[in-house]
Formats: C-alpha cells, structure tokens, sequence
C-alpha cells in the first residue's frame, strides 16, 4: 500500500505552520480582497465536524483559527451543480446532476427573472456569466487551480464523452469538479488558458500580494478531495486522505502576503454523503445538496467561533461578489439569500 501522502505535491511556498491571525495587516472594517475557495468531497456535517472525525487537522486544528459555518448545505446532488453554482448562481439540471458524463452543450430556451438559464445541458454558452467574468470586468483576477489537469482550460471536446469521470493512476483530474470550462464565455476566451491552470501554479502566485489573484478557486484531485477511497493508485482515500492533503497545502497559503493583507479562505465540501437533503423552503436555490458546513478563515474571523445562519453555495457566491463590489449573479441575488455578516466577519467582537 502507498501512504496518503504519496498523492500529495509538495506544499504551495514551505512548511511553515502559521495561523489564521496574528500577523495579519487588515484594517477592522475593511473587506477581503483576496479570496481562496478549497472544496473537499462527499461529506456530510457529523463525519466532518462532529466527534470522531477523521479529519482532525480541518475539524480541530483550523477550526480553531476561523469560523464555522454549521448550518452551511450544498444544493444538489451529485457534485457538478454545486462546483457551477458557486461561480455562476444556476440551479442544478438533470444533465448537471447527473456529473456530466457527455460534456454536452446547454440548450437555451430562454432566461428568468433571476437570470436563470433555461433549458438543459452542462456547457452554458457565452451569454450566462460568471464571477470570473465579472472579476475581469472589474479589473480584478481570478485563477482557478486544478490538481492534475495538467494542460491549462482541459475539457472534453463539445457533447464528447468525459474521459475524466474516473480517477487513473497519475491522473486523477476531475472535469466536473472544475467549473470555469463549463462556461463558453470562458472557454472561449484567451483567459482561460491564462486562469484556469494546474494546481502546481499556486505555489508560485503566493510569493508576493500582485502576483496573488484576488479569487484562487482550488479543486484537489479526486484523491485529496476525499471522493475516493481507496484512491486509484491503492493509497488511503476518503475523509482522512482530504485532511492529510490540507495539512500540508493550507499552511502556505495563510502564511502568504495576500493572506496576512486581506484574505479569505473558505473550506467546504460540495455535497453530504448518501443522497441527504437540507430542509426545504430554508433558502433561495434550495438546500438539497445536505448538510455540509464551511470553514472561514480570516484576519476579519474571531477563531474558534460557529455561526448558525442559514448559508449554501450560492451564498459563497454572493460574499464573494459582495467583497468585490460587484452585482449578484443568479440565486445570488435571490431575495432572502444570506451572505456573509458580521456573524462571519467577527474579529472585532
């Protein structure tokens, strides 16, 4: 058997072990502008955060530097539609809940009052935006990192099949877990073979705040995502594979400049285990992903500290909009949608 580490790459800029506070520069008041997004696999709030977890880094170590979300859900199952919601706002369609196995285009019959595309498919087309597009606009930047992709913007060719939907020995990328190349107003666009880029990129963008992108969205492989167990080359998968690759990735990024500065790092997973739903009506965009929770990390977080409002994917989506200033896509704007507050950007109380 190969150990869970020999599925992890070298952490992004050192070994340092640094907290979520401490030496951070932000100003009380001031938002997060940097922000990194980190979602894990297939796992519901009790086998994350309750007793006996077998992530103690993530349920122990960090959560006693940040925030945690406890009643925080995924929105669909399986995993694709909650990865789309959090940079897009759409609901989940039969083709997107089913993971996309044909990476077909979306077929648009029209729009809604809250921007939702309607019609069914997993490639929307140009006209559906995103909050990459919205960041440029901006004059803002956004990278996403891919563990194993390899080839910069990598997907399937239109309405071909997805090799990626599983893991090989060396390859362990997920297209569905990457939602940027689900969007043609990307993938069409010279950005993505600038932003959407392998995972071994980060490293280097830590080093300095100009060279950090103010959103660093990072999808692990399907073996440090927790998704499978074993893992394909017969190393420890599931929860513990997950923890062990956060323990080894996160520490450079909250010893980064970005982060000191301002930044935001949010842990969530996409979706709960075994089909389970939210409760019905809670929130706009709908609960039925399960219960997950999220972990903020901040220099604007008191550590060790939960929040019990009601938030899901498309509300991470809303904070990050609302940190950059820019208009809510999709549920995001939804009447009733919950962003992040002061019950999440707590340090000064």
């Amino acid at each position: 058997m190969v150990s869970a580490a020999a599925c992890e790459p070298p952490p992004p800029g050192g070994s340092a072990s640094p907290t979520a506070g401490g030496t951070a520069t932000a100003r009380a008041g001031s938002k997060p502008g940097h922000v990194f997004v980190i979602n894990l696999e297939n796992k519901g709030y009790e086998k994350v955060w309750g007793a006996g977890s077998e992530a103690p880094y993530l349920s122990q170590t960090l959560r006693s530097q940040g925030v945690l979300l406890s009643e925080y859900y995924g929105i669909a199952h399986n995993s694709n539609p909650n990865y789309l919601a959090q940079i897009s706002g759409q609901a989940s369609n039969a083709m997107t809940r089913d993971d996309c196995p044909t990476y077909a285009a979306f077929r648009l019959t029209g729009t809604d009052s809250l921007g939702q595309a309607e019609g069914t498919g997993c490639v929307y087309p140009a006209s559906v935006p995103t909050v990459a597009g919205q960041l440029s606009t901006a004059g803002k930047t956004w990278k996403g990192y891919m563990e194993d992709m390899g080839t910069p913007c990598r997907h399937p060719e239109l309405d071909g099949k997805d090799s990626s939907q599983g893991a090989k020995v060396g390859d362990q990328y997920a297209t569905r877990h990457n939602p940027f190349v689900y969007f043609q107003a990307i993938t069409s666009s010279p950005d993505c073979q600038a932003n959407v880029v392998d995972y071994g990129e980060l490293a280097g963008d830590l080093q300095s705040v100009d060279t950090t992108p103010n959103l660093s969205y990072i999808s692990p492989n399907l073996c440090n995502d927790g998704h499978d167990d074993p893992c394909v080359d017969g190393s420890t998968g599931g929860l513990a594979a997950a923890d062990s690759w956060l323990s080894q990735q996160v520490p450079a990024i909250l010893a980064s400049p970005a982060f000191k500065q301002d930044g935001m790092l949010v842990i969530t997973f996409d979706e709960s285990e075994g089909k389970t739903e939210g409760p019905s009506g809670l929130l706009p965009g709908g609960t039925a992903g399960g219960r997950i929770g999220a972990l903020v990390l901040s220099p604007f977080t008191k550590g060790g500290t939960t929040s019990n409002q009601p938030y899901n994917h498309f509300s991470l989506l809303a904070s990050i909009e609302d940190a950059f200033s820019l208009p809510r896509l999709g549920y995001a704007g939804a009447p009733g949608l919950n962003s992040f507050g002061t019950d999440v950007f707590n340090a000064g109380s």
